[in-house]
């Protein structure tokens, strides 16, 4: 079974950055995606980031430019650096792990099965 543990997260203000790790565990898997999404109270949960083990990576419109995920050399542990953050970014932010397979659609939420607890992230203007 997939543990996904996350740390960072916290407040900061418009401009600011902050970084987001998330550490996988307990598989042997080699072909699989890592994402980040995030849900801000009221709205809709959104794919913020992905990268696979095949080095692919999608972003959405609304953070390409400001954030960049990365992955360690073992590609158990994924980053995700975001700068320049705006009060929009604001919401609780959770990694995601696809399991035995490449997602079809990176960003969508349907394809991941794994998943952490979740850290808030809190941009103020």
């Amino acid at each position: 079974e997939v543990q996904l543990v996350e740390s960072g997260g916290g407040s900061v203000q418009s401009g600011g950055s902050l970084t987001l790790s998330c550490a996988a565990s307990g598989y042997t898997y080699s072909r699989y995606c890592m994402a980040w999404f995030r849900q801000a109270p009221g709205k809709k949960r959104e794919g913020v980031a992905s990268i696979c083990t095949d080095g692919r990576i999608k972003y959405a419109d609304s953070v390409k430019g400001r954030f960049a995920i990365s992955q360690d050399n073992a590609k158990t542990t994924v980053f995700l650096q975001m700068n320049n953050l705006k009060p929009e970014d604001t919401g609780e932010y959770v990694c995601a792990h696809s399991g035995t397979w490449y997602p079809v659609r990176a960003l969508s939420f349907s394809e991941y099965s794994n998943w952490s607890q979740g850290t808030q992230v809190t941009v103020s203007s």
